[in-house]
């Protein structure tokens, strides 16, 4: 009966193993968390998309770029008023001690009142204008880029979560494989049939799986906390499902390079550059102005007309300025070739992500299905150990060897699922699919 118990306990534990590693796609709940302010019943889960989008709207660096296109988009205005002509009306009093004036007739009254306007144009703000227009453009493109590291941040993190979660479970498999064992030696030994020896190996390896256990779950909540963090919630978050990472059959460099945050906005500064280069040329050119004065005083001076205007066209031509338009040009310039050399940089070194993150894929899932291949091979040679073990073929030193060894091929597998999630990601980020 003992013997009967024991089987039908290690039966038990295998199938829960099998059904823990085929139920992978869809991780269980976490077992009971560690006493703390916050547990696993009362702590918020969130799926993917949720936590992506939670983080997208209250992380700080978003705030920040948002800022930065209000900004540029300021300066834009500010831009186009050089572009538009400005107006201004001007009012002055002058009233004198007595009126002037010569043989009855007065020149200049004792009150007068002088109404005056002034209407102007700058020709040549259009170029500022549209550089002030290629800013907005770099600081849109450097918004997706800071909202893309932000969905990754928050995307680790929520991988994290479902990582730690899975060794959780495993850990809390062996505990209760282990258990199993530690029962069966003890009613063994209360029976005659076992050894002191015996049920101190399996109280042994109990003690061990809890321990690994309780460090597990504390990684677990060091992960949730973190997820937290990452959505700038006041408390853990909890991750739901394991998210389906769809990576395309066929990439086209192209269009994954149009995609990239980080190369879209290199190319935005490297047009935005180009402009300014092409725009030196207003640097040797005149300033011209279009001023319009009109004026109406009253009472009028027998010298000064009532209504008056004067219309003024000025252009200043710089001469000689000991070569500064020049070297301002060739600045300019510098900053072109940086420019192009960055994006240059960046390209070669996405097109090396792009093939890394391929064959990692590929390669991941390879070891993946190894890993559980391992998996089943070591429940067969616990399954067939203990069977051997019952019948007192081998001792209980084979069996504990074989429940590590099921213990340790599990975290194998499931650092290799974890791995392949990555690794999907990770290519994903590489193609500019990631946030979609």
């Amino acid at each position: 009966m003992v013997k009967g118990r024991f089987t039908v306990l290690a039966l038990a534990g295998l199938c829960a193993l099998a059904t823990g590693r085929a139920g992978a796609q869809t991780p269980a709940p976490p077992p009971a968390q560690a006493a703390g302010s916050t547990t696993a019943s009362t702590m918020r889960t969130v799926e993917f998309a949720q936590a992506l989008r939670e983080a997208i709207e209250k992380n700080p660096t978003v705030g920040q770029a948002a800022v930065a296109i209000a900004r540029a988009e300021a300066l834009v205005a500010q831009a186009r008023s050089l572009t538009l002509p400005s107006a201004s009306v001007n009012v002055t009093t002058t009233t004198l001690d007595s009126a002037r004036g010569f043989d009855g007739g007065v020149t200049q009254p004792r009150n007068q009142l002088a109404v005056g306007g002034d209407v102007r144009y700058v020709i040549g703000g259009f170029a500022v204008l549209g550089q002030a227009r290629d800013q907005v453009d770099v600081a849109t493109a450097t918004s997706v880029q800071a909202k893309q590291g932000v969905a990754i941040a928050a995307a680790e993190s929520y991988l994290a979560v479902i990582a730690s979660r899975r060794q959780v479970q495993v850990a809390a498999r062996a505990v209760d494989t282990a258990q199993a064992h530690l029962d069966y030696a003890d009613r063994r030994l209360q029976g005659g049939a076992g050894s002191r020896l015996n049920q101190l190996r399996a109280a042994q390896a109990v003690t061990g799986d809890r321990l690994q256990l309780e460090q597990a779950q504390l990684s677990l909540r060091r992960a949730q906390e973190a997820l937290g963090v990452a959505l700038a919630s006041d408390g853990p978050v909890d991750a739901g499902a394991e998210p389906a990472f769809d990576v395309p059959a066929t990439i086209d460099e192209n269009a994954w390079m149009q995609a990239r945050p980080d190369l879209v906005a290199q190319e935005a500064i490297r047009r935005s550059a180009e402009r300014i280069v092409r725009d030196s040329w207003i640097d040797w050119t005149p300033f011209p102005t279009v001023a319009f004065d009109p004026q109406i005083v009253t009472p009028s001076g027998l010298f000064q007309p009532s209504r008056t205007w004067r219309l003024t066209v000025s252009a200043v031509q710089p001469l000689f300025d000991g070569g500064q338009r020049r070297a301002q040009k060739r600045v300019r310039q510098t900053a072109v070739d940086q420019s192009k050399f960055a994006l240059t940089g960046l390209q070669i070194q996405a097109r090396s992500e792009v093939r890394i993150a391929q064959e990692a894929v590929q390669s991941l899932d390879r070891a993946l299905t190894t890993a559980r291949t391992a998996v089943d091979q070591a429940t067969d040679v616990l399954r067939i150990t203990t069977s051997a073990f019952e019948v007192g073929a081998t001792t209980n030193i084979e069996v504990i060897d074989a429940q590590r060894s099921l213990r340790d091929a599990e975290t194998a597998a499931a650092f290799s699922e974890d791995a392949v999630r990555h690794a999907r990601l990770d290519l994903l980020i590489a193609i500019g699919k990631f946030p979609q």
